[in-house]
């Protein structure tokens, strides 16, 4: 886990009656698992949800079992995973990712549902609009939000090919997590001068066509949260570095992958923040008595080599910047 990435997120100090191993030992907790699509930040969520859990006491194979789902990018599917787990009740629900967590919620009122990798909970209808990180919820929801700080993104991004005016994204606008940070970056486009050519997708099939339709339209491609498109971004990299288009993204998870550079979040962590609440809620403290979070420090990652295969050239002062820099 590197260190220049801490979590920002709120911790909450819940008073807890003492619970020793043997207490929990003798109940094995059910934890239902839904995710919409399979991608490295949205795995690495689950593995530090999971991480966390154990170092609070629970154990796979020991005191607590998954029932792990994907929904594979299919809402309907989703819809039916939370209509299937308020049958189950497990004892808890971690929902990854916001058209997970808005079906999560939809179908259940009564177990609790721990989200994360949810970039608006507000806007989503995941908790109630006067809600704000840190404040409790009052209903069986709590979680961690990944809101991206865009327009410092767009800014940051905007210097290593300053001579790009027009930008491209592809999101699906299904997701209403892509929504809303596609209306951010519209915001940051405008403020910086910039134009944002925006294409949308519904499947994941249709990504590698809509990278295609922005050769010889933009100077620049940056990807947002949006899952569909995050999870199918080896074809957004094959036309980059096809045709010279510069490549940012906003978790780091993409920069491995192909991506230029990403000022974003290490996503193990905002599982591993989401883990902790999780535990509090197995341990007995109700979470709308867990105030929800949003990650807040972030980090510069910068890939060399996609540099070099997209034609640009990362000037001296960004590597200084940059929390890791891959060769």
């Amino acid at each position: 886990m590197p260190t220049s990435v801490v979590a920002g997120f709120w911790v909450c100090c819940v008073a807890l009656a003492p619970l020793g191993a043997s207490a929990q030992d003798k109940k094995t907790v059910r934890v239902g698992v839904t995710k919409i699509v399979s991608h490295a930040a949205l795995d690495a969520v689950e593995k530090g949800f999971e991480s966390a859990l154990t170092g609070a006491g629970f154990k796979e194979g020991v005191n607590l079992t998954y029932d792990r789902q994907n929904a594979q990018g299919d809402l309907a599917k989703a819809a039916a995973i939370a209509q299937q787990f308020a049958k189950d009740k497990p004892d808890l629900i971690h929902s990854i990712a916001t058209p997970t967590s808005q079906a999560a919620v939809k179908y259940n009122s009564s177990i609790p549902v721990v989200f994360s990798g949810v970039t608006d909970p507000v806007g989503a209808g995941i908790v109630a609009k006067d809600s704000a990180p840190g404040k409790k919820t009052g209903t069986n929801v709590t979680g961690v939000s990944d809101l991206w700080p865009v327009h410092l993104q767009m800014q940051t991004y905007a210097k290593f090919v300053p001579s790009a005016k027009k930008w491209g994204t592809i999101f699906n606008p299904a997701e209403a997590n892509s929504v809303t940070h596609v209306r951010a970056m519209r915001d940051a486009a405008k403020s910086l001068g910039l134009e944002l050519v925006e294409v949308t997708v519904s499947h994941g099939s249709e990504v590698e066509r809509a990278a295609n339709s922005l050769v010889g339209k933009v100077q620049a491609i940056a990807v947002t949260s949006d899952n569909t498109s995050v999870a199918n971004l080896d074809a957004i990299v094959r036309v980059c570095d096809q045709h010279k288009i510069p490549l940012f993204a906003g978790d780091v998870d993409s920069v491995q992958r192909g991506a230029i550079a990403a000022y974003g979040m290490d996503y193990f962590l905002v599982g591993y923040s989401a883990g902790k609440k999780a535990a509090l809620v197995l341990k007995g403290v109700k979470p709308g008595d867990i105030p929800w979070g949003a990650v807040e420090k972030f980090s510069l990652v910068i890939n060399l080599k996609a540099a070099r295969a997209q034609g640009v050239t990362v000037a001296p002062e960004l590597r200084k910047l940059a929390d890791k820099v891959m060769e």
